[in-house]
């Protein structure tokens, strides 16, 4: 008798789960935590599943990275839309640095080419579109592109909220809340106080 196939339904739901499990165990205890017969376990599957679905750990971990790429991309959008373009992209790089499973990934890519090279496509990707965004938002401000490049200042933004993350790991916060002022001063200057955001862009950012 042939093996019964298995329907779509199911394939879905093992794949997902798999890919939840993972996540799960990256955040809780670290990439070197995750093995096949944890996921399995975790998952309450097959540990041959992983392979047949991934390929390969490789495999497994890019589809990972590639589901909250696409995630933070689709919220990245409506941020940009957002009546306050500035003050949402600054929140949201905040949120960024702080993601632990970035962090993961990041630490995972020193030892993986392949989620390297993954992460460094999806970088460029994310820096293109905050790049056009960002140079018609300020233009349309009155900033001098010549000594405000807009990509200086999306590095600028990124390089602080990753900074001031990491040091907080360690406990140090010295100048942090004055530095963020500074940055925030200069948001201020550009589109007023912070005003609480529309359902439109919560929604985004929540989906």
């Amino acid at each position: 008798m042939a093996p019964a196939r298995r329907s779509t339904v199911d394939d879905s739901i093992s794949r997902t789960a798999l890919l939840d499990a993972t996540e799960s165990l990256m955040l809780e205890e670290g990439y070197a935590a995750v093995t096949t017969r944890r996921l399995a376990t975790k998952a309450g599957v097959n540990n041959g599943l992983v392979y047949y679905y991934f390929g390969t750990m490789d495999g497994l971990y890019i589809e990972l990275f590639r589901r909250g790429a696409e995630r933070s991309l689709a919220r990245l959008r409506w941020t940009l839309q957002s009546p306050q373009p500035l003050w949402a992209l600054w929140e949201l790089t905040h949120d960024f640095s702080s993601n632990a499973l970035t962090m993961e990934f990041t630490a995972l890519a020193n030892h993986r080419k392949a989620i390297r090279t993954e992460i460094a496509a999806y970088s460029r990707t994310f820096r293109t579109l905050q790049l056009e965004a960002l140079s018609n938002i300020l233009k349309g401000y009155g900033v001098d592109s010549e000594r405000w490049p807009p990509v200086s200042l999306i590095l600028a933004m990124a390089a602080i909220s990753r900074f001031l993350h990491i040091e907080k790991d360690f406990d140090v916060d010295i100048g942090h809340a004055e530095l963020i002022a500074v940055v925030e001063r200069e948001i201020r200057a550009l589109e007023g106080d912070r005003r609480p955001a529309d359902d439109k862009i919560v929604a985004g950012q929540a989906s």
